[in-house]
This record gives C-alpha cells, structure tokens and sequence, in this order.
C-alpha cells in the first residue's frame, strides 16, 4: 500500500508581527522614546507663550523653536556617520544623555538665553536618537515588517497628543511651566532598559561601512557644522531685516552660502536639484515638515493672543493633528498603492488643511475651525511622510541606510527650522498686537500652503 503525503497548505507568507515575541520588547522602547520625544514637542508648543511671557522673550519665539531643530540638524549627520561605521548603539544612548540634560536645563532656565542653550542641547539629543532609531528599525526589523514599524511609531504620537496639551497646560497653569520638563526625565531609564537587548545586537557583514562620498567622518561633519551654523546665521539674519536691513541682508547672504556649502554634501547627489528616485524622496522630508510644522508652532500663539483660548483649549489642535497622523500612518501601512501618489496626497490634505485653518484667527470665525482642519493636516502627515521614510529606506543600500536617514531628518529638521524661523520673524515684522498677530498668521499659513502645493507638484519625481 503507497502512502501519499498530504499536500502542502498554500497559505501566504505572514510577515513577523512587531508585538510578536521576537520584536515586543524592541517595539515597546522605541514607541517610549518616540513618546518621550513627541511629548516634549506638544509640551513645547503649548507652554511657550507662558515661557515667553515670563522670560521676556516674544521676540525669540520662533527662534527658541528653531535652535532645537538645527542643533538637531548637526546631530543627525554625526548620528548618521557612526550608526554606519560603528552601529547605532552609541549614538542611541549619548542622544538620550543628552536629551536629559537638555530636559532639566530648560526646567532651570532663568533667562532667554538659557533656556535657548537648553533647546538646542534637546535637540542635540533628539537628533541623536531618531537617527538612531532609524536605523535600529532597518537593522533590527525585517523588510516586511517595517511598515508596521514606521506606523508604530506614528502612532506612539497619540497617547502624548491626547493628554501632552492639556497635561502641559495644567502643569504650566497651576505649578509652573518648569515642571513640563522635569516631568519627563524619569521616562527615560524604562525606555533604555527595554532597549538593552536591541542595543547589544551584534552588526552582520553587509552593514560594514560605504566608501561613498558621505561615509568620510570629518568632511561630514564640517558640513553638517557649515549648514547648521549658516541656517542659524540666515535665520538670525532674516529676523534682523526690519531692523537692521543692510546687516541683516549680509547675514541673510551669509547663511545661504553656509547652508548650501553644507546641503551639497549632507545630501544625496542630485538632491538639490530634484533628481528623480531617492533625491526627491529626501527632499520631500522638508517639504511636509515645513508646511506642517510652520503653521502648527503658531497655532497655540494665535488661538490664545487672538481667541483668547486657554492654554489647554489651545493645544486641543495640536492634539487632534496627532490623531489625524497616527491614522493616516495606520492607513498607509494597510493599503497599497504607488509611493509617489501617496506621497502627493499626503502634501494636497496638507494644503487644504492649512488653508482651512487659516479662518480660525479672521474677525466672525471661531477658532476651533483649526480642529478639523489640523485633523486633516495630520492625516496628510501621517499618510504621505510615513511613505517618505519607508520609501527613502527602500531606495537605499544597507550600508548608506544611516547616512540616508540622517539626510531625510536634515530635511525634515532644516525645512522646519527655516519655516518656524521665517514665521517668528515674520510676527515680528507685522507685529505683537492681538490683530497684529492675526494678520501675522494668514501670512504665514498662505506661505506654507504654497510650500505643500510645490511639494503636490514634486511628489512624481520620487518614482
């Protein structure tokens, strides 16, 4: 008698599951610190006009939110640097010490000055650690997995934009705007305890460093020294202009040149000048971050200066703009469908949305339109950016997977450092008075709308 084997089932092939036991306790630290990290950043927006009022430092706005993103900026180039020759580990865990630091430094400020010293050792840190993260994510996850990874993280935004505004709010208004970064330092040490594992993975052979042009340690790091330095300078510059026009304008001068000395070698080639596939995806980074982040900085002054919010009802945008993002992050991970419409859709919801919100600060409107225009902002963002980092990771080899990751967060960090800067100095311009302040918000929102539009138009050259 001849026994037959049974036939194999054809069931599709199931990718590992990020919460399976093989990754949960990685995906359960990286979703900390991404909390952490979001946390801080509505934590930030909702207390700045209290931390303003009481450092005497309206005119740094803006400023106060750019010193973190370009310190961010030269983090991300030298976290990027060593997670490709030397693993991520190191930069992971300094970014953190330094994030610390930066935490109770801003919680001790007694001046302007410091708590901007403050805001740029956090960003020091924050750079650091999602470059990092990045690659953990690449090194750490399989191919298939890290849709689902990237959505993870997007929506590790939610339980922080949930409560963060209105936490921060209460914090700021009953015991002081001090304690929103005190309170966040303890968070820390379970987020590293979690890690430990991922952060003693030994490196494979096809990890060992590129010989490219952005693998060479000290002209990366003059150039991410060159634009950060020469963005600080344009924006200090451009925030001078009204006052000072002739000094101002060769600051202005100055800081372009720095900036792009440095952009041409932070970048992949082409990059500056959209070159279809990976250079236009790293250059979309920018795009969404600028557009998304130059109207949401200024949300919580608006509402407050001309709607007379409070600071809680004033971050309740930001949090519905979180919401909006962790479900589109979700939904991109769900469908498929070509990147670069994703991506185009992604920049159009933005756009829209911005011009919605716009009305939430003209004479006969009320403010809370700016709650379901910034859930559609935030769906852009999630939707169309997750695809950009995905994209970005696929385009590249494994072994330029630090050093293109660290070139999406220049963008992302520089597009919205140059976007909060340009907006600070343009209230300035216009003025601190309650409409004053209104007329400074349209101007703003009709220029970040337009930075969207380009990107809707860019969005084919990632193909």
């Amino acid at each position: 008698m001849r026994v037959t084997a049974p036939k194999a089932l054809d069931t599709p092939y199931q990718p590992p599951r990020i919460f399976g036991a093989r990754y949960r306790t990685a995906t359960l630290g990286i979703l900390l610190v991404v909390t952490l990290v979001a946390f801080e950043g509505m934590s930030v927006g909702v207390a700045m006009p209290a931390i303003a009022d009481e450092l005497d430092a309206l005119d740094l706005y803006g400023i106060s939110f750019s010193a973190f993103l370009i310190a961010s900026l030269f983090a991300n180039v030298v976290s990027g640097l060593w997670s490709d020759r030397h693993g991520y580990p190191f930069p992971f865990v300094a970014g953190m010490v330094l994030f610390v630091v930066g935490m109770a430094l801003a919680g001790a400020a007694s001046t302007a000055v410091m708590f901007l010293v403050a805001r740029a050792v956090q960003g020091l840190g924050a750079g650091s650690t999602i470059v990092a993260l990045y690659v953990m994510i690449a090194r750490v996850y399989p191919v298939e997995s890290r849709p689902k990874a990237f959505a993870a993280i997007s929506a590790a935004w939610v339980v922080p934009a949930m409560v963060g505004p209105a936490v921060a709010g209460f914090v700021a208004q009953n015991w002081g705007w001090r304690y929103v970064f005190y309170g966040i330092i303890p968070l820390v040490v379970p987020a590293l305890l979690m890690l430990l594992p991922s952060l003693r993975r030994p490196s494979s052979p096809d990890e060992a460093p590129s010989g490219g042009p952005r693998s060479r340690p000290v002209a990366m790091t003059l150039a991410a020294t060159a634009a950060a330095a020469g963005a600080g300078v344009l924006l200090h510059g451009v925030d001078r202009l009204h006052l000072h026009p002739v000094s101002g304008a060769v600051e202005t001068a100055a800081g372009l040149a720095s900036l792009m000395y440095g952009l041409f070698r932070l970048l992949p080639l082409r990059a500056l000048r959209f070159g279809r596939g990976l250079p236009t995806t790293v250059m979309m980074r920018g795009f969404f971050s600028a557009s998304f982040f130059g109207v949401n900085s200024f949300i919580p002054l608006a509402l407050q200066e001309v709607k007379a919010f409070d600071l809680s009802s004033a971050g309740f945008a930001l949090t519905t703009g979180a919401l909006g993002w962790s479900a589109g992050s979700y939904l991109q991970s769900r469908k498929e469908g070509a990147a670069h419409l994703r991506i185009r859709l992604g920049t159009s919801c933005i756009a829209v949305a911005i011009l919605l919100c716009l009305l939430a600060v003209l004479p006969g409107t009320s403010g809370w339109i700016a709650v379901p225009a910034w859930i559609l902002a935030g769906f852009g963002m999630g939707y169309g950016m997750t695809t950009v980092s995905i994209t970005a990771l696929k385009q590249s080899p494994v072994n330029e997977q630090g050093a293109n990751s660290a070139a999406l967060s220049v963008t992302d960090m520089l597009g919205s450092a140059l976007a909060i800067g340009v907006g600070g100095a343009l209230v300035n311009l216009i003025g601190h008075s309650s409409a004053e302040i209104a007329t400074g918000f349209v101007v703003i929102s009709i220029l970040m709308a337009s930075i969207a539009l380009s990107g809707t138009v860019l969005a084919g050259r990632t193909r």
